[in-house]
């Protein structure tokens, strides 16, 4: 009888590995003097937890609590649970919601990291013929690094396409026949747009699916259909952070939604303020314990991605949570515009509903004691208009007025749109910093 591989354990099986690497990961964690020190201070004993009722007793983990003692104790911090000898990787986050934040792993936890991507790549279907690319800088930000020597566990082919312009790299994709490319939502779709002015036809490659990351998008409907549209390709959507690893994956019989890999990690949903369970169907912040790094573990760990479980059963079968709608958006850039509570990436998935925004810059400011967001919009102006001439300028004025409308319409609050020469918004290889808080 051949074995069941870990992504397809019943429930209680996923329960009963998770509980044993967590006892096994408990029993790690007396060489570690962060870890140690933050369970004293609580007055808990790892040894005594035996319930998932004592589990939740330890308090949630904040990133500025892992800043503040990185800080203290240069460059690593504390949350070490071996001698620094036995780790052989450097990664650091890119430093979203402030300074970066280093991690070290050990070879141990590295194989863990790949054996997480070995999962993604089965659930979305990996062939021995798949040609892989990654155009991404292989620096130290995490990236697709895992995801690049999770395939070649494979023995797939796979591409790197660091330090090299978008011109080359579609050259890469194009001339290797590749069929798997992973990069951001806005990579992706930047890369849409160098083709169109280059006059590729990437809807007719060989390439069958974009596998995306970094931030939210791949499971935006919008964002979906306009790299689905521009490449003729199917999208996945994947969740990772560098703090805790490569854990979410979104499966070929469920789009727009996310499995998380609960075989590698305990996942929790609670309210942000009260840090108290909600029910399923109900939005809340995710936590994460991952169960393969134990060399700087998180337990009980603060994402700020706010998510929402499934209620109803998964197409693929699984028993591994489901995450309605992937990731909704960040607690920390949630802000309220006049009494609504509005994430980014709502306002994204509006703009990206139009095919004449190019690029967009999102500006949170204080008017009259209130929130008030300035929308810059980069827009693709009909062949032959030049932006200077008066057709340009009317033309953008029923663009502004048809997206004000669409965006008061759906999120019930009114933007101030301004419409901004072609090219003058930056363009992203990673991350996109679109969105932005004046001081």
């Amino acid at each position: 009888m051949s074995e069941v591989l870990p992504e397809n354990l019943d429930r209680s099986a996923i329960e009963s590995r998770q509980w044993l690497r967590l006892e096994q990961m408990l029993a790690e964690l007396h060489t570690n003097s962060f870890w140690s020190q933050r369970f004293e201070k609580q007055g808990l004993d790892p040894g005594s937890i035996r319930t998932w009722e004592d589990f939740r007793q330890i308090t949630p983990l904040k990133k500025q609590e892992l800043v503040d003692d990185q800080n203290t104790h240069l460059p690593y911090g504390t949350n070490l649970t071996y001698p620094r000898i036995r780790y052989s990787r450097l990664h650091q986050t890119s430093g979203t919601t402030g300074r970066p934040l280093r991690f070290l792993d050990t070879p141990d936890s590295w194989d863990w990291f790949k054996s997480c991507w070995a999962q993604i790549y089965r659930i979305i279907g990996l062939q021995p013929e798949d040609r892989l690319c990654f155009p991404f800088s292989f620096g130290p930000f995490i990236g697709f690094w895992a995801g690049f020597e999770g395939a070649l566990q494979f023995q797939n082919l796979c591409i790197a396409a660091g330090g090299m312009s978008s011109e080359i790299r579609l050259q890469v994709i194009l001339e290797h026949e590749v069929t798997i490319v992973c990069c951001t939502p806005t990579y992706a779709l930047r890369l849409v747009e160098v083709a169109q002015r280059e006059n590729l036809d990437l809807a007719g490659s060989s390439v069958r699916a974009i596998l995306v990351a970094g931030e939210p998008g791949g499971s935006i409907p919008a964002i979906r259909q306009r790299i689905e549209a521009g490449w003729g390709a199917r999208v996945f959507d994947h969740w990772g952070m560098t703090d805790i690893g490569s854990l979410g994956i979104e499966s070929i019989e469920d789009p727009g939604s996310l499995l998380i890999l609960e075989t590698e990690c305990i996942a929790e949903i609670v309210d942000p303020q009260t840090l108290q369970p909600v029910e399923p169907g109900n939005r809340g912040e995710l936590l994460i314990t991952n169960l393969g790094r134990w060399g700087g573990p998180v337990i009980r760990y603060r994402t700020g991605d706010i998510v929402q479980a499934a209620t109803t059963p998964n197409q693929c079968g699984r028993s591994l949570l489901r995450l309605e709608g992937g990731i909704l958006g960040r607690s920390d850039d949630m802000v309220t515009i006049r009494g609504n509570n509005v994430f980014p990436s709502s306002v994204e998935a509006v703009l990206r509903e139009f095919d004449e925004v190019i690029e967009y810059r999102i500006t949170v400011t204080e008017k009259q004691a209130m929130h008030h967001l300035i929308i810059e919009i980069e827009p693709q102006l009909p062949e032959g208009v030049n932006w200077e001439s008066a057709d340009s300028q009317a033309w953008c004025r029923s663009m502004q007025e048809r997206l004000a409308r669409v965006l008061r319409d759906r999120l019930n609050f009114q933007a101030e749109l301004q419409m901004v020469p072609p090219n003058s918004l930056p363009r992203f290889e990673m991350k996109g910093r679109r969105f932005h808080r004046q001081s």
